[in-house]
């Protein structure tokens, strides 16, 4: 390839490489790498396309080029990724946090506010927390509220404490190291997880974005999907405040089982939410004896 000296010449050749791979939404994702290893801005890209690029940010683009075409996700290759407004640094053992699991934010907020309301503070606790996403995301939302983020992975919760530092919320976020509930001490407002929900033998059919790049044991949730949320079943009782709740991420055909494990733990399915896609993506239980304080519509299309 000839030399790249300006950003339309860089993107071009970018959006062509990329094209030529394969890689869905090709221009985008050209636009992303091009805008943040040139330090270029969307509006220099329209209407600076001959602005000249250094030899060594020409190569830094290119360099990420060739990472998104061997399917490594841009956000990866960025390392941060945009969740529920805040910017989040990614780490190898992070799970990359999607949209879909906003939908599990947004279905247990009005819980959150409310508890903090009446109890002037909720306590959260984030299984499983990886950058944090879900924890930061309430906290952010509910400045009466403090969250606990658990995960086994030391280097996860060192990218979670770190995102909670950035996002200026380290204050009421705090970290234990632990294999579900097994360190886990005192009781809790609201228990949320987006825990491993796919089964073992589909790993390898994932797309090479997700199989190659997320960390397995944020995907493998054993022979039928369902080994996390029987731990979680067995176990959430002994760390659930009076009138608490569990909210859990599924995959989009585990309602019913989730549910079932769930009911025969003795709780009872309080909000079910769908993600953007109409597809089953968040189950909230609480307690069957507990009361049930309406919030919300019982199912809801987001």
């Amino acid at each position: 390839m000839a030399e790249v000296t300006t950003l339309g010449a860089l993107l071009s050749e970018a959006r062509r490489r990329l094209a030529a791979a394969g890689i869905e939404g090709a221009a985008l994702d050209a636009r992303l790498l091009v805008e943040h290893f040139a330090g270029a801005s969307r509006t220099d890209l329209v209407t600076r396309p001959e602005r000249p690029v250094s030899a060594d940010a020409a190569a830094a683009v290119l360099a990420a080029i060739a990472r998104r075409a061997a399917h490594e996700p841009v956000h990866r290759i960025l390392g941060w990724r945009e969740f529920h407004g805040l910017k989040l640094a990614l780490s190898p053992e992070t799970l990359e946090p999607r949209a879909d699991t906003e939908a599990l934010v947004d279905a247990v907020l009005p819980f959150v506010r409310e508890t903090a309301r009446r109890k002037g503070s909720c306590r959260i606790l984030d299984l499983g927390t990886g950058t944090g996403a879900i924890a930061l995301a309430l906290l952010k939302e509910e400045p009466r509220a403090t969250a606990v983020g658990a995960d086994l992975s030391g280097e996860a919760l060192r990218t979670a404490r770190a995102n909670a530092e950035a996002c200026g919320l380290a204050a009421r976020f705090a970290t234990a190291r632990s294999d579900w509930f097994e360190k886990i001490e005192g009781r809790f407002h609201l228990i949320a997880s987006n825990p491993p929900y796919i089964e073992s033998e589909a790993i390898e059919a994932l797309q090479p974005e997700v199989r190659l790049f997320d960390p397995r044991a944020a995907l493998d949730g054993g022979r039928d999907g369902l080994d996390a949320y029987r731990i979680i079943a067995a176990g959430a009782a002994g760390h659930l405040e009076d009138g608490g709740r569990i909210a859990l991420e599924i995959g989009h055909r585990q309602k019913d089982a989730v549910e079932a494990l769930f009911g025969g733990a003795g709780y009872r399915l309080s909000r079910a939410v769908r993600d953007l896609g109409g597809n089953d993506r968040v189950l909230v239980f609480s307690l069957a004896d507990a009361p049930e304080i309406k919030l919300g519509k019982a199912d809801e299309h987001r």
